[in-house]
């Protein structure tokens, strides 16, 4: 009789849609960018040749293979099916109940859809520590570092906000309708041209008291290694005149080890993504929520830029609410 066998089960492989936008994620996730540029944090990340990469439509050079851990077993698999199947109860359970929560009054409708999240989250088996006060009210953009998909969950617990989407993604059966109903910002990433337009569409829904999230960062990485923000999307925040809220994410074992079992990278597929992420250990999501930068603190996009990723880097809050 063979030994058996440990390791992630082998699950079908199904490719991800190119995602666009802050809304959805992944290594070709959101897109208003002007330069690509990598910085490393301390971790072993593969070498590889710099990817080719364009003002709108940045990559990174983390992949499934070089950069991602995995924990998990054959003897988890119950375990981690049962997670799967809550996950998408819950997500079944959000996207029939949206016609409903939109007839909410706004602080009712944000204190439900932040439960929601977090118990989306939670339901994969994450748990979630906050650190930081409560966002601002009233038009503001948030920025994060992108990791994985469950950053959106993530943010939206935060502060429920609209996103940004490519225009495809709309005519999508179910997730298009979906996306629509939650004020997504839809954007025609593959022309450069369309750049002011969709900064100038940011600002108004800024303007007029939204929240929208962006991850600066124009793709996803492992945790391990990031990019530095990208500048278009702060001009938003200028011309409107709102505060930016930095966040930033990690994710680590329960031991406090950094981990990237959460990371949705490269070729990942998305159910690999989810199935790694529920099949993986006792996982700790750490948002922390950053002072924000108010209007006027800095007169261009590029100082601002900078000044939200050295926040999201250097500041610390000693304030923690776990959930």
């Amino acid at each position: 009789m063979s030994a058996p066998r440990t390791g992630t089960p082998r699950l079908p492989v199904i490719r991800r849609p190119r995602f666009g936008g802050a809304a959805l994620p992944g290594p070709r996730g959101p897109v208003l960018a002007d330069t690509a540029t990598v910085s490393a944090a301390p971790g072993p990340v593969a070498a590889r040749p710099d990817p080719p990469t364009s003002a709108w439509l940045p990559t990174a050079p983390c992949s499934p293979h070089s950069c991602v851990d995995s924990t998990a077993c054959w003897a988890a698999v119950p375990r981690a099916a049962a997670r799967l199947v809550s996950v998408l109860a819950l997500v079944l359970v959000g996207v029939a109940l949206t016609p409903l929560v939109g007839r909410l009054r706004a602080t009712a409708r944000d204190r439900w859809i932040r439960r929601w999240c977090r118990s989306v989250v939670r339901a994969s088996g994450v748990r979630v520590r906050f650190t930081g006060a409560a966002a601002p009210t009233g038009g503001l953009l948030i920025v994060a570092n992108h990791i994985s998909w469950l950053d959106i969950p993530l943010l939206a617990a935060v502060r429920p906000a609209r996103m940004l989407a490519k225009t495809e993604v709309r005519g999508w059966p179910v997730a298009g309708a979906l996306a629509a109903r939650g004020g997504t910002l839809f954007i025609e990433r593959d022309r450069l041209r369309a750049l002011p337009g969709t900064v100038e569409r940011i600002a108004d829904a800024l303007r007029g008291g939204a929240a929208v999230v962006a991850f600066p960062e124009g793709s996803t990485w492992c945790g391990r290694a990031q990019g530095h923000f990208r500048r278009a999307v702060f001009q938003a925040a200028l011309d409107a005149d709102v505060p930016v809220q930095p966040v930033r994410i990690h994710y680590r074992l329960a031991d406090g080890t950094a981990s990237t079992a959460p990371a949705f990278v490269g070729s990942d597929s998305l159910l690999a993504s989810v199935w790694r992420v529920v099949s993986a250990g006792a996982l700790v999501a750490e948002v922390q929520v950053l002072p924000a930068l108010a209007p006027g603190e800095h007169i261009d996009r590029r100082g601002l830029a900078r000044a939200a990723q050295g926040e999201r880097h250097t500041q610390r809050d000693p304030h923690v609410m776990s959930a």
